[in-house]
């Protein structure tokens, strides 16, 4: 147990700190305090001593730099090892105990302010450094981070002033995640905008529920910047995963011709470039129009009245355009649950983040679109140019489906795919029984694979099934095997150096 004999107390947010500090000088508790916290106790009447008489330095750059000084972190991080001893009593660093700090409100200041150096402002310095390093050494001292501790801490005060290892080891715990959300946030906000003067405010948007109904859900972002909802019922945790998978396929495929999408479950069962809108349409849904049901339509022109008439044939979740002619509108709008999406832009995300154990991953976005320049031949026969577009835009589509997966195009549209699957033969193997299940021919297609194929097995499938043209990243210490068998049995494959796994 160590007894609690000094305190720093730091904070924006002055609520409940009265009762604290009463019962810590009633204890004979001695507080340091500045700026604005310093002239509210000292207001109330309790004794405070000033930081900067401690430090015998004043608060300089309009506040920002206060506690940043030695005899603060000295005094918070001391140990008591000779060494820490000798040094504090050389240079009169005091003990600190107990650190009471929260931090500034940046969360608030992004949804109430549009000043981008008001934000920037609001970044905590000297807060989430006291932070850290109380809860470093949560052996020796107490670090309150929240108002939400203040009642735990008061009930120990009320007895003894003392406080076990577990206790100060779980505020330490508490203390770190606040820290990590705090810079999690600070990170989202620099991540939204690449440019220095034009900042967004993120909104917090409650869903119905998460991606089940007994998980709670909601968005935190500038979803009106992405697309404007024109109609149809509240949008679901799902429905923005498959509008976002949907949107990011569209911005990478860089053609003036009509694209039309269908996505299911994040993944893309659907895909057909045209001279028009409508043949994109009808290309698309016979793809797969089993997995169409209930799916999630994305195009990149205006949808017209006779495309509308065709598309409110289908069962559909969800459609995505960058605009609606007012009779198109009116047909659509019958049912009065579809989700109809007016595209406004697209996601400028740098960075990519999900929950993991007890922290969270973040990685770079995967911004790489394969381009010709990057595919090299490896067989002796190589693609003809319309075949190495079909392997272009089959590269891409494997890239936004889930790994493992195989893409097939033939004549800039998807004939056949497998996805999600432990083997990358069971991928090939779904995207050829697809493909077969919905009548098309597989002779002069083209197969993309997300990854390399560790055999030659998948290519001999392939050859076996008329699929003569493949790109895949290449890599595979097999390698050879896979060109031996395509050089003998004629056919053309390159390597793009780009792997694409998506989990």
């Amino acid at each position: 147990m160590k007894k609690i004999s000094s305190a720093l107390i730091s904070v924006f947010n002055k609520n409940k700190i009265e009762h604290l500090c009463q019962i810590l000088s009633d204890n004979n508790v001695k507080i340091y305090s500045t700026g604005g916290t310093y002239e509210y106790i000292n207001n109330l009447g309790i004794k405070i001593d000033k930081v900067e008489d401690l430090t015998t330095f004043p608060s300089i750059l309009n506040g920002r730099v206060k506690t940043l000084h030695p005899k603060i972190f000295g005094g918070i991080l001391r140990t008591n090892s000779k060494s820490d001893i000798y040094e504090s009593k050389k240079y009169k660093i005091p003990e600190i105990d107990l650190v009471v700090v929260d931090l500034y409100p940046f969360e608030e200041a992004v949804k109430n302010s549009n000043s981008h150096e008001d934000i920037i402002e609001k970044i905590d310095i000297g807060g989430i450094s006291l932070i850290r390093a109380a809860s470093k050494n949560y052996e020796n001292v107490v670090c309150i981070s929240s108002i939400d501790q203040y009642n735990g801490l008061i009930n120990i005060l009320k007895n003894d002033c003392k406080t076990d290892i577990l206790y100060r080891k779980k505020l330490a715990f508490e203390a770190f995640k606040k820290s990590s959300d705090y810079d999690s946030k600070i990170s989202l906000y620099l991540s939204n905008d690449n440019s220095s003067t034009n900042y967004d405010k993120d909104t917090i948007k409650e869903l119905r529920y998460g991606e089940n109904p007994h998980q709670k859900g909601r968005f935190i972002g500038q979803i009106d910047k992405i697309f404007e909802q024109i109609h149809g019922k509240d949008i679901s945790y799902n429905n923005l995963l498959d509008i976002d998978a949907a949107i990011c396929l569209l911005k990478d495929l860089e053609t003036k011709k009509s694209v039309f999408l269908i996505h299911k479950h994040n993944n893309p069962c659907g895909f057909a470039i045209r001279n028009n809108i409508l043949d994109a349409y009808l290309d698309a849904l016979s793809c797969d129009n089993v997995s169409a049901f209930g799916g999630i339509l994305t195009c990149n022109q205006a949808i017209d009245i006779n495309t509308a008439k065709e598309i409110n044939k289908l069962f559909f979740e969800i459609l995505i355009a960058p605009d609606f002619s007012p009779s198109a509108l009116e047909v659509l709008k019958s049912k009065k649950n579809r989700i109809i999406i007016k595209l406004k832009s697209f996601p400028i995300n740098k960075l990519q983040t999900r929950s993991c154990l007890n922290g969270i991953l973040e990685q770079d976005i995967d911004d790489k679109i394969e381009k010709i320049d990057d595919f090299k031949v490896v067989t002796k026969i190589s693609p003809s140019s319309s075949k190495t577009d079909d392997l272009l835009l089959a590269s891409i589509i494997a890239k936004h489906t889930k790994s493992n997966c195989i893409a097939i195009v033939k004549n800039k549209q998807l004939i056949g795919s497998g996805m999600g699957q432990v083997s990358r033969i069971d991928a090939l193997n779904q995207a050829i029984k697809k493909s077969k299940r919905f009548g098309f021919d597989l002779n002069e297609s083209c197969l993309a694979s997300d990854a390399f194929f560790p055999f030659s097995d998948c290519v001999e499938i392939s050859h076996a099934n008329k699929i003569n043209y493949i790109v895949q990243p290449g890599g595979s210490i097999k390698d050879q095997d896979s060109i031996d068998f395509c050089n003998k049995n004629g056919m053309s494959m390159v390597f793009s150096g780009i792997r694409h796994f998506r989990h």
